[in-house]
């Protein structure tokens, strides 16, 4: 039977994207599923593969049709989240998107991608 397996992420330097993705997420670098091309990050409590990260030299999208929703339960925790991801090393986006009353910020990883940062609490936008 297929499954869903997890999203991977392209990446122009993986030491880089493994440093910014496991502290953002509290995830590991598994041993196991690892080359120069190619890293796989863990749930840190053992529960399996999270994340894929893959080198890749094309350019991140503008406003690409998938992207990574991180889920945060209140309003106060999304902007502790996200100034903690910016200190990190994600930028912020001007995103011209946004719906009057978004539940979501949009961020950058080092690399570029683009992902959402999700206030559960509001009211779903639809826009994120």
């Amino acid at each position: 039977m297929l499954r869903l397996g997890m999203p991977v992420v392209g990446v122009t330097d993986i030491p880089r994207a493994v440093a910014f993705w496991s502290a953002a997420l509290n995830l590991v670098a598994s041993q196991t599923w690892a080359s120069e091309t190619w890293r796989t990050l863990d749930h840190a409590d053992g529960s399996g593969r999270a994340l894929g990260l893959l080198r890749s030299d094309s350019p991140p999208e503008p406003r690409p049709r998938i992207h990574l929703d991180l889920f945060t339960d209140s309003a106060e925790e999304q902007q502790s989240e996200v100034r903690r991801l910016l200190g990190l090393g994600a930028r912020s986006v001007d995103w011209d998107l946004y719906p009057a009353d978004p539940d979501f910020v949009v961020l950058a990883d080092p690399d570029g991608n683009i992902f959402c940062v999700v206030d559960l609490s509001h009211a779903p936008s639809g826009a994120s």
